[in-house]
């Protein structure tokens, strides 16, 4: 959030570091849940939710401070839409489960997983289907290019975007990633009976 508040006033270095440290933070924070076996669903759900409005606050920044908030907005969906995609792509070449298996919820652990299944269950329908009705996608090259679109590589191309001073270059570059896996998706042309046999 200070990341968003920094881009905000123009401070692009420090919004760069910012988020830098975010990444730091947010990988180590799931490492010591997995090391400590304090992993959780409550932790689970609020890691995402989290991620997601630190997201929304920075490409609303983004808006605020180029004065393109349509563009923000664009390059916010779109990013969001390659983190869901990577998130799933990676979880359904485990088998696993999009949301934990229920445990002894609290009212706030109820509370996030409400918020995730209004956010989040519809785009992981969505990964399903589409694997379901395309098994060979699993090793395809959307899924290779999807494996490499994580937070922390988008945190890491944002932030030296603004560190050379072109924050809003993000944008295009997120939406440029939908059209690439939008490409790799597509069906691969099947040669027809004469190429075949020459």
């Amino acid at each position: 959030m200070a990341a968003a508040v920094e881009l905000g006033r123009g401070s692009l270095l420090a919004a760069a570091l910012l988020v830098q440290l975010k990444t730091l933070l947010d990988n180590a924070d799931g490492q010591l849940a997995r090391l400590t076996g304090r992993t959780s669903a409550f932790g689970r759900y609020l890691d995402s939710e989290v991620d997601l409005v630190v997201n929304a606050a920075l490409f609303a920044a983004l808006g605020w401070s180029a004065g393109q908030p349509a563009l923000a907005l664009a390059g916010f969906v779109a990013v969001t839409s390659v983190l869901s995609l990577n998130f799933n792509a990676e979880r359904l070449s485990r088998a696993a489960v999009a949301e934990p298996e229920p445990e002894d919820d609290g009212k706030a652990t109820a509370f996030l997983r409400r918020i995730y299944g209004a956010v989040y269950a519809p785009q992981d329908r969505l990964a399903e289907s589409l694997v379901a009705r395309r098994p060979a996608l699993a090793g395809s090259a959307a899924v290779s290019l999807l494996a490499n679109l994580g937070m922390s590589t988008q945190l890491a191309a944002f932030g030296l975007l603004m560190a050379l001073g072109h924050p809003l270059a993000f944008a295009w570059l997120a939406l440029a990633q939908i059209v690439s896996i939008g490409v790799a998706l597509l069906p691969r042309r099947m040669p027809h009976r004469e190429e075949e046999i020459a």
